[in-house]
């Protein structure tokens, strides 16, 4: 019977994990053996007990568990000291932040690991159920304008009272992918006028039916990139962006970056210029903070306050929301497995349009074309070459 492991995270701040007792009990539908590292879903709110209820074991010794387990689903990627341990020919599932972790990626290829990336998963329609980029976005989407409603010193609706009325708050919104259009719907909810800057035209029909006005953008060229993902910009086109958003910015009482490229920097939206130019106790919340922000001047886990303006620059939002995000997250690990079990066994189809993208070692290579890039420029500057 296949051994599968879900370890506890070890990213401190990290409070999810990749499966619940519902899909524990459906991975031993399909034929494996779960074992759960003790404590492993408490920042979930998920007990031991509730897991061991569906079936589960709980691990006595984790370095053992490591070490045996055929297949190891993660949250947020393996530490080396982990990777080290397990065995050769096990399988690895999770975000592993491909873009960043190319001598991880040597390791496990040294050991034989195959491991799969869910920040590769293609975005074509049958894969939905797997993204889980998208289910976690749309939490931090969510999270991002309960922070700046609690931290702006207004209100987001429109009230009328017997004071007089009280106008709605206004909220640009820059980017209108996942967590955009969760932050757009959310705003909305709450209240405010929302505006929308998004360098995709074909997105402008999305945010209108979630009641966002969409700004307008000079474009000889579409942004449309890969997979339905924002593409790389040149600065003569950011720089028109900047001016046209700045005239908007103004008159916002908050502002939400989301805009991020798949395993680049993100690019700069808001300047230190435009940030002077806001109203003074504006909110910005900076989503893309730990790619190198959207705005000029955010720190990732800090609140910086600039001319008046607060800017917020949270971290790993979707783990402020564990219970739900785990639940989304396992689903969408489940979802996986079930295009690479068959019988009880892990079959890697090279043919899977699905899988075969997300491969980021396997057969003791690093598949992934910008993982193995990287780590020959790193290898080739360390020697001087």
């Amino acid at each position: 019977m296949l051994q599968s492991f879900v370890p506890r995270e070890t990213i401190a701040g990290e409070l999810r994990v990749a499966a619940t007792p519902e899909t524990v009990e459906k991975l031993i539908a399909l034929g494996l053996k779960v074992t759960i590292e003790a404590g492993a879903g408490a920042g979930a709110n998920i007990d031991d007990e509730a897991f061991v209820a569906k079936g589960a074991t709980l691990a006595s010794d984790p370095a053992l568990a490591w070490s045996e387990a055929d297949l190891v689903l993660t949250v947020r990627g393996v530490h080396r000291e982990n990777a080290g341990r397990l065995q050769r020919g096990a399988t690895l599932i999770g975000l592993l932040s491909p873009s960043e972790e190319a001598e991880t990626a040597a390791l496990l290829a040294q050991r034989q690991v195959t491991s799969l990336a869910l920040e590769l998963l293609p975005r074509v329609s049958r894969a939905q159920t797997m993204d889980a980029l998208s289910s976690q976005a749309s939490i931090a989407g969510y999270k991002a304008v309960l922070l700046a409603a609690g931290r702006l010193a207004k209100y987001f609706p429109l009230l009328m009272t017997a004071a007089g009325t009280v106008k709605p708050a206004r909220v640009v919104v820059m980017g209108a992918g996942v967590a955009g259009l969760q932050a757009i719907a959310t705003a909305k909810r709450l209240g405010a006028v929302v505006e929308v800057s998004d360098i995709r035209p074909a997105v402008e029909e999305e945010v209108k039916s979630l009641g966002g006005r969409f700004i307008e953008l000079p474009m000889v060229e579409s942004g449309e990139g890969k997979g339905g993902y924002a593409k790389q910009m040149g600065e003569d086109f950011l720089i028109r962006q900047r001016e046209i958003v700045q005239k908007h910015l103004a008159a916002a009482d908050v502002a939400i970056t989301t805009a991020q490229i798949p395993g680049r920097k993100a690019p700069t939206l808001i300047t230190r210029e435009m940030v002077e130019s806001m109203r003074r106790g504006a909110v910005i919340v900076d989503l893309a903070v730990e790619q190198g922000g959207n705005c000029e001047l955010s720190r990732v886990g800090e609140e910086v306050v600039h001319h008046g303006v607060v800017i917020l620059g949270p971290a790993n939002l979707a783990a402020t929301m564990a219970e739900d995000a785990s639940k989304l997250y396992a689903r969408n690990i489940l979802a996986v497995l079930g295009e690479m079990v068959e019988e009880g066994k892990i079959v890697i189809d090279p043919e899977n349009d699905v899988v075969a993208p997300m491969l980021w070692t396997h057969g003791g290579e690093i598949t992934h074309g910008p993982t193995a890039e990287r780590l020959t420029q790193a290898t080739t500057a360390g020697m001087g070459g």
